[in-house]
This record gives structure tokens, C-alpha cells and sequence, in this order.
């Protein structure tokens, strides 16, 4: 019990330095069409909660929206950066991203790649939704504009998301199984 304690701590930390290591680097952020930018800063809390937990995934969820914050706040790259020194709008809705990726992920586990692609596709659309959500909800954007936004940014992130759940999640499985396959998990 103390063991996968330690284990649920060690792999919250880890993660979360790592969406604060993508934040200070930019490399959490591929640069897009039209100046925009596709986020992977969500795959973090996605793979903590696939691998530890909806807790877990929830405070790797607030370690990203406080950093979100703070680095909107310390050091904005962009006129929209402003907004979120909102907390409802870079925390609240980055607190659900690792719960509904477990969720996503638990009910389809016995199909181990499709419920990685659906938890990495599910957990990137919840903050998205979430986020372009509460965008329109505080007036920032006209609700018309938001469909366009998910559709050139919300889905192709979704998918980047989904490759890199996949990709990091089995080699992670399979270097715990000491590099054994096992029939079940393919």
C-alpha cells in the first residue's frame, strides 16, 4: 500500500514537471495554421490518469492550470494570454481532463489501443470544450466563433494526443512487464 502510494506520488511529480518542462520550453506547443498553436500540455494529465488514477490525473490537471496561470500572468506570449490569469478559465477546466480520460479509459480497457486512442482523444476534447466553453461563457469570443476553433485546433490536437497516450502509455506497460508481450494487452 505505502508502495503504490510512493509510486502515485513519484509519477504525479514526474509528470507534472514535465507539463511545466513542455510550458517553459514552448515545446508543449506545435505551431498551426493561421498563427495558432495545437497544445499537447493535456497528454501528461492524460497518461497519469491512464496509468494511476482519476486523483492523480486531477492534480496533474491543477499543476497544468496554475502553471497556465501563472505563466499567462508572468510571461504572456499573445494578446489572448491575458484571459487566463482567470482561473475558471486555466484551472477549472483543466481539473477534468485526467478524470474523464480514466473514465474513457476504464470502460474500454479490455481493448487496450482503442481505449488509449479514446482516453487521449476524450481528455484532449474535455479540455478543449471545457476551456472553449468557458471562453464563450465570459464574453471573450462569440459562441459562432468556437465551432470554427475546435474544428481547426480542438481535433487536430485531439489526435496528436491520441498517437502520443498511445505511444508513451504501451512502451511504459511494457517496460513494467520487463518487455514481455502479453496477447491481452494487443
Amino acid at each position: 500500500m505505502i508502495q503504490n502510494r510512493t509510486r502515485k506520488i513519484v509519477i504525479t511529480g514526474v509528470l507534472s514537471a514535465i507539463s511545466i518542462f513542455l510550458g517553459l520550453t514552448r515545446l508543449g506547443f506545435i505551431p498551426w495554421i493561421s498563427g495558432a498553436s495545437l497544445t499537447v500540455m493535456q497528454v501528461p494529465v492524460i497518461i497519469g490518469a491512464i496509468l494511476e488514477g482519476p486523483i492523480v490525473g486531477l492534480v496533474i490537471g491543477l499543476i497544468f492550470g496554475v502553471f497556465s496561470l501563472i505563466q499567462a500572468a508572468v510571461a504572456p506570449t499573445g494578446p489572448t494570454d491575458v484571459w487566463f490569469t482567470n482561473p475558471l478559465l486555466s484551472v477549472l477546466p483543466r481539473l477534468f481532463i485526467g478524470p474523464v480520460a480514466w473514465l474513457i479509459y476504464q470502460g474500454l480497457k479490455k481493448w487496450k489501443i482503442p481505449a488509449l486512442i479514446a482516453a487521449g482523444i476524450g481528455g484532449s476534447l474535455t479540455n478543449t470544450f471545457l476551456v472553449l466553453g468557458m471562453i464563450g461563457l465570459l464574453g471573450y469570443v462569440p459562441w459562432q466563433a468556437l465551432p470554427a476553433i475546435i474544428l481547426a485546433n480542438g481535433l487536430p490536437e485531439a489526435a496528436v494526443s491520441a498517437i502520443l497516450v498511445v505511444a508513451v502509455v504501451s512502451i511504459w506497460q511494457q517496460i513494467e512487464r520487463g518487455g514481455k508481450k502479453q496477447g491481452a494487452d494487443l
